[in-house]
This record gives C-alpha cells, structure tokens and sequence, in this order.
C-alpha cells in the first residue's frame, strides 16, 4: 500500500478500515495508496498502481476508449479539490476487463502531503469484455475533435523529452485518425532523419524501423508534398499516384518506397513549424481505413500539428540549455592532482532523467605548503545560473586558499562574506578540507563544513563513520559569523567519501535511511581498488528514485602496505 512510519501507517490503517475500494491520489492525480479490496477491485497490485496516474492507467469509456481528460468527472473533482460523485465510470482492471463503478471524490488532509484526495469506488455491475478500440472510422464529431485537440495539449506539453512528445502524438492519432504515422524532424544541421513509421496493428502501434533512418537533403524546388511540408511551404494531400513518374529528388525516391511499402492510398502531410524553425513534418496515411483525406481534415491536421511544433520546440530549446549546462559543468570540474601517498578519483553523473542540472561541484588542487585541498558542495537551484554560480565559487575558493595560509574555517569564512557581492550564488553547501602529514608521518585532515552532507571515512578493514565535527551553516545564510574547524586521523588504507546530497537523498526515504546505506555499501567495498571502489559505490547507493546530480570524490592514504 505505502510505507509504514508516523502519519503514513495511520493514513494506510484508515484505508483498509474502509468497507470498500479506496485509494488515495495527489495534486496531479498519481496514486499514493491504496486499500486490498481496492487492489482485489482492479485486479492489479498496489505496486503497479503506487506511482501511476490515476485517470490514465484506469478511466475507460464503455467500449474501452480512453477517457478524454476533458469529459473525466473523477479527474474534474480531483484538480479541482471538490467532493462529486457518480455511477457512470469504468475503469480498466489488471486482466484487461472493464469495470463499472460507483464511485465519491473528495479532498482530504492526510498529513503528509500539501493536498491530496480519496476516491472510494465499488462495482456497479459485472465486469464488461476486454477493453477493445472501436473500429476507427477516421471521421470524428465537433467533440471529439475538441477532446482530441485538449488531449494533444495536455500530453505534448507534460514533458520535456522529445522522443517522449514524438510517440505521445503517434498515440494521439493512431489509429484514431489514420493507420501509419510518420515523423520527419530537421536536425539544427539541417540533416533530415525519418525518426518514426508507426502502423497501427489492433490496440498495438508497432514501429517500422526499416523505414526509419536518415533522409536526403531538402530540395529547394520541388513541388512535391512532403518536399514543400519540409520546407514549411504548406500542407498537401497525397496518394501513390503523387510520387510515380521520374522522380526530382532523392526524398521523393524515399517517398515512393513508402507509399510501396505501406500500402497507404491516401496521405495528408502538413509542416511542423515554430515561430523561428522548420522542425520537419508529419504525414498521416490511409491504408486500412477506407475513408481518403479530404479538404475538410485539413484544419484539425494543422491545428495537431501547430500544438506538436509548439512542444517540440519547447522541449529542443530545453535540451539545448541542459546541454550547454552540462557540457560548461563538466569543463569546469578539475583534473585531479597527482600526490605522493594519496589515490584521488572523483565522478560526476547528471540527473537520469535529464530535468536537473546545476551547481554539484568537486574540486582538489596542492597548496604552496604542499598539503592537498578537497572541496564539494552544491549550489541551490537546478539551471544554467546555478552551473555558472558554482564555476564562480570554486573559482573564487581557490583564489583565497592558494594566497592564504590560513586554517578551513577562515578561508570559508571570507568566501562567505565575498560571494553575495562578487556572485550571482544565494545559497550554497560546502566542506572545505586540507589533508596533511605531520612530522610523525601520519596523515591529517583538517576542514569545515557549510552546511553539507558529513565527509564519510572507511579504513580498510571496513569501519565506516561520518565526519560530523566542524559543522556551520549554509553560505549566504550569515555571512561573518564565525566557523569552526574539525581534526581527524586518517589511518593507512583510509578512504575519505566526499559527496553531494544526490547520493543519499530520495523521494519517501529520510535522510538518515540514505546515510545509513551509503555507510553500508563504502563499508563492504573498502578492500576494493580505489577506481573499483569509487565506481561500486555510486552504482550501488545511489537511490534508484534520484532526480539529482552527484558529485563523489573519493582519496585514499596509500601507504607501502595499502593500496
């Protein structure tokens, strides 16, 4: 159902007390719980349901449709926190069978979620046969027209991804519109690539990858469909006979052995255009569906179309930033110094799912004295700023203890009073170290910490602890107050784990859970080599969950008998 512990073990106890169906959805109608006779309902267990959109994975019409988001009642009262009830739903169980319900919506206070809702449900009759798409027609009413229009919206717009938007749109009109789907994109080299040939087979789109694949250039003279739609001319109805005869250029050899291998006998092609771009264009083809592409398709088409463009530009122009931000974040991460008696690595890894990027850092470099300087921290906030406020602190970090003798605390000290003036950088969390031998040849580590995740040390018979001493507030929270320091030992063999908060933190799990697994795993690798150690431990303690960077820099005292 959900995680045990506190206010969620009362919410997951109230839930079974109730005599019927019941889960539990958040603000966007993702399921938070849900109760057993809910999971016996709907044939299906609560760990494919946790997670998933509520309206989506289950509202269906009688015949086995998708509920436009539009016409969803459930979804209406859920976004827009009112309690309504009704007897006219179906909602799609495990076993693909549809199930008819009565159901109550309400908002809900649970305690652990700004706002949440409760939907109670119980069968309002027996289960209907699998859920099975109607024949398409490829003619739809006013409304379906509008509901289809709303849904292209709601979806293109709900991601960033471009692969992602693309198949959303192949969705959206096959078949519902037209047996095959095929997408052009223009690269920003203006290379053209055929990036989907999707046949709708049954309730299954399946993707004809033979067809898929780079194009030729874009003729500047052709007067053929997909020619003018590539070069953002117009939108043009099409047939085989259109691309018989000599053809005036290598797309329309391409376009022949489409129309052969499809078998469409009517296709209509419209651009797909920014404000600024031709991305490329969609064709829609008829090959099953008996009905051709009339004039009269011509303005929903288009509008499908204008509302793809838009999401596709918005997500190129996004990718684009995250590259530039990560391309300027990895150019700025140092190569580690080479330094007799210590092994020294170091990792980053950008957020999987590429919605983050920012101000994780790491930085090593020797001081005139000769001992080592370790510093990471992490700039608040996840864009391009947050990249280019973390340049300006290290570099500002490394001004100061380069040209200052000088103990951790003071030199972070003055980088607090400096970086509101001479950064863009609001917040920040930073450990800064020097590690150092003494005269009995022992290694030290002196540091101070702004408000960072502790420094974890594992000697090598596998004894891991954190280095909590020497702990201050974030930078930029009071910038003069005084730091302290903190002094620790590093036996021969040690590791020190120097880390960003990505590699312990995670959705539904506390802080302390994190720690305790990162220990855990530094512990049972510390007899690793260092590179093996430091690539372990990243793939093994990172949260699977994790939607943000990491920064790890790991240094091991290497004496004659370690390694």
């Amino acid at each position: 159902m959900m995680g045990s512990g506190g206010p969620q073990e009362a919410v997951a106890r109230a839930l079974e007390a109730l005599g019927t169906g019941a889960y539990l959805v958040d603000e966007q109608g993702s399921i938070v719980a849900i109760n057993t006779r809910g999971e016996r309902l709907l044939a299906r267990p609560a760990s494919g349901l946790v997670g998933q959109n509520a309206h989506d994975l289950l509202h269906r019409t009688s015949s086995g449709e998708h509920v436009p988001r539009a016409q969803c009642r459930m979804l209406e009262s859920i976004l827009g926190g009112r309690t309504e009830q009704g007897g006219d739903e179906w909602l799609e169980r495990g076993d693909g069978t549809l199930l008819p319900v009565s159901w109550l919506a309400t908002p809900c206070d649970i305690g652990i979620r700004p706002s949440a809702t409760l939907v109670l449900f119980h069968s309002a009759g027996r289960s209907a046969p699998p859920a099975q798409r109607p024949p398409a027609s490829g003619r739809l009413s006013e409304l379906e027209r509008l509901a289809l229009l709303a849904e292209t919206t709601t979806l293109l717009t709900s991601t960033l991804d471009i692969n992602e938007a693309l198949r959303h749109l192949i969705n959206l009109v096959v078949p519902r519109l037209a047996d095959w789907a095929v997408i052009d994109l223009i690269s920003e080299r203006d290379e053209v690539w055929r990036f989907a040939v999707a046949h709708a087979e049954g309730d299954t789109v399946v993707f004809r990858e033979d067809l898929q694949g780079p194009m030729p250039p874009v003729p500047q003279d052709s007067s053929r469909p997909l020619s003018r739609a590539l070069r953002g001319v117009a939108s043009s109805l099409a047939g085989p006979e259109t691309y018989q005869g000599p053809p005036d250029s290598g797309i329309a050899v391409e376009q022949r052995r489409l129309f052969e291998a499809t078998g469409m006998h009517s296709a209509f092609m419209v651009p797909l255009r920014s404000l600024h771009d031709i991305l490329g264009a969609l064709t829609l083809g008829r090959a099953d569906q008996p009905e051709r592409f009339t004039a009269t398709d011509t303005a929903l088409l288009e509008d499908i179309a204008r509302r793809a463009s838009l999401a596709l530009e918005n997500a190129r122009l996004y990718q684009r930033q995250r590259k530039v931000a990560e391309t300027m974040q990895r150019h700025l991460l140092p190569k580690l110094p080479r330094t007799p008696g210590r092994g020294m690595t170091a990792r980053y890894q950008p957020a999987p799912d590429a919605s983050q990027v920012g101000g994780d850092w790491y930085d090593a470099f020797t001081l005139p004295d000769g001992a080592t300087a370790l510093a990471i921290g992490d700039v608040v906030g996840h864009d391009l700023d947050a990249a280019a406020g973390m340049a300006q602190l290290r570099n500002m970090l490394r001004a100061y203890a380069l040209s200052q003798h000088k103990p951790p605390s003071k030199i972070v000290e003055r980088l607090d009073r400096a970086a509101l003036e001479i950064t863009e950088v609001s917040m920040a969390t930073l450990i800064f170290a020097r590690m150092t031998e003494n005269d009995a040849g022992q290694c030290e580590l002196s540091w101070t910490n702004a408000g960072h995740p502790p420094p974890l040390l594992v000697t090598r018979e596998g004894v891991a602890r954190y280095l909590t001493d020497g702990h201050g507030i974030l930078l930029g929270v009071a910038p003069g107050q005084a730091r302290p320091d903190a002094t620790a030992e590093l036996p021969p063999g040690a590791t020190l784990i120097l880390y960003t908060d990505g590699l312990i933190e995670s959705p539904g799990h506390t802080l302390d859970e994190g720690l305790n697994r990162l220990r855990r795993h530094a512990a049972s690798l510390a007899h690793r080599p260092l590179e093996s150690f430091t690539d372990q431990l990243l793939a093994r303690a990172r949260p699977p969950d994790n939607d943000d960077d990491v920064a790890l820099l790991a240094v091991r005292h290497v004496t004659s008998s370690s390694s």
